[in-house]
């Protein structure tokens, strides 16, 4: 039996300490290739999502530093849609070698610039959280600061200082009827990268806003929409876990959404991190009653074999 799995690739899977186009490149063949033992003996249909916070903060810092009437910056959708269409690029790229060198059928793999409505009145407008573009340290976020008065910086996990913007909720991915054929017809598809191009509906159609959608939520969306038999979140570390970093630390493995939402109430996640992918992987659970699950790419195989990771089960 076809199985159909929508995975969500973190910003790990692609941005290096490196942020040149080769070095992103390289990152992504290697992420291909721990991807291929999904499809490579097993009767699984694979969609790709993936995260574009630092490159369309990057993308944004470059326009800016050279806006001019004549070459003015785009805004934040347009410099969604860039991002989107040259990761997708990428990973094409990535995706064809890596069939070619384990020796599987040349299947086309395409890549769908995706738009996702959001709500005109979402509260996010009005609280932007979503980070974006490279790391400050305190001296970095007041020159940019001085530079840009309207933008809004928040601490990053101990990281340094990152810019954010709003992050609404989506509601419709307005490619899915069109993704689902592409799937069926055993195209390796990436489709809603970065979260997709947020938009939101009017009488004439549809109009971008300036936004980042969190691409987890937007990776739950899809796979609810092109129905999906798994959500698999990849992110750094093979589980979640309660008391993370406390000598009492305890790893989750199948877990319920009466336990998830008994942690959430504890505070067992970070906002910044783990509690929007175990709240995305929650909202599929409940959506569709099918699993979700939350591992790393470098546990693939296991949880391919021995179904290990962190899964949600209704």
């Amino acid at each position: 039996m076809v199985r159909r799995i929508v995975v969500a690739l973190g910003g790990n899977a692609i941005l290096t300490d490196d942020p040149t186009a080769k070095a992103q490149e390289i990152a992504l063949e290697t992420t291909a290739e721990q991807l291929i033992p999904l499809i490579k003996d097993n009767d699984v249909e694979m969609v790709v999502t993936h995260g574009n916070g630092p490159q369309v903060g990057n993308l944004l810092l470059q326009q800016l530093a050279s806006d001019s009437p004549k070459n003015p910056a785009m805004p934040l959708d347009t410099a969604v849609a860039m991002t989107q269409g040259q990761i997708g690029f990428w990973m094409g790229q990535a995706f064809t070698r890596a069939l070619l060198k384990n020796n599987m059928e040349r299947v086309p793999v395409i890549s769908v610039v995706t738009r996702t409505v959001v709500a005109a009145d979402d509260p996010a407008f009005e609280k932007p959280t979503k980070p974006i573009g490279p790391f400050y340290d305190e001296a970095g976020v007041a020159e940019m600061k001085a530079q840009y008065p309207d933008w809004v910086f928040v601490e990053d996990s101990g990281r340094g200082y990152r810019r954010v913007v709003p992050s609404p909720k989506p509601t419709r991915i307005v490619e899915a009827a069109a993704i689902k054929p592409l799937i069926s017809s055993s195209v390796l598809v990436t489709v809603s990268g970065g979260g997709g191009i947020p938009v939101i509906e009017t009488p004439s159609g549809y109009e971008g806003v300036e936004a980042v959608i969190d691409k987890d939520f937007s990776a739950a969306k899809v796979a609810e929409l092109v129905e999906a038999d798994n959500l698999l979140i990849l992110t750094a570390v093979d589980n979640v876990f309660v008391n993370f970093n406390k000598p009492n630390q305890k790893k989750l493995e199948t877990v319920t959404m009466a336990e998830m939402r008994s942690f959430i109430e504890e505070g067992q996640f970070a906002a910044g991190s783990m509690l929007p992918k175990v709240q995305a992987a929650m909202e599929f659970v409940a959506r569709t009653s099918r699993p979700a699950t939350i591992t790393s790419l470098e546990n693939l195989e296991d949880f391919l074999t021995n179904d290990s990771g962190t899964k949600i089960i209704p």
